[in-house]
């Protein structure tokens, strides 16, 4: 069995084909799908699109690109979404430098957020790290 560890089932981009997407996967092998969190704002469409299936679970966070518009002031936003049955880790998360869309500063402080709750939750994290 295949597993996609990364993907981003709630881009609108699938929206019209999501389930065409995920039935061509599910022929080619792919058993279970880990659709990975952006940003809290769409944090709910990313949750909606993992409890349609079984074979699918996903993460909450922020990237680090979003980290000045969804700024965290802590871990406790990312827990209390990390209690549903379908989150089973923490981000995408990290430091990116190379496109400077947010300051080092502001995906620092989000960065340690996410790590402090994946530590308290007991959860990976996923992290997205480049020219960093």
């Amino acid at each position: 069995m295949l597993v996609d560890s990364h993907c981003h089932l709630d881009f609108p981009e699938f929206a019209p084909e999501l389930d065409g997407v995920l039935a061509r996967a599910r022929n080619a092998g792919v058993g279970h799908f880990l659709t990975i969190a952006t940003g809290m704002k769409r944090f709910a469409a990313v949750r909606g699109v993992a409890e349609t299936a079984a074979d699918i679970h996903c993460t909450v966070g922020v990237h680090p690109p979003e980290a000045a518009a969804e700024p965290l002031d802590g871990p406790d936003m990312l827990l209390a979404e990390s209690a549903h049955r379908k989150v089973v880790g923490f981000g995408e998360t990290g430091l990116d430098y190379y496109y400077n869309h947010s300051p080092r500063e502001a995906q620092i402080r989000n960065f340690r957020a996410h790590i402090a709750a994946a530590r308290e939750a007991r959860l990976p994290l996923v992290v997205h790290t480049r020219d960093a």
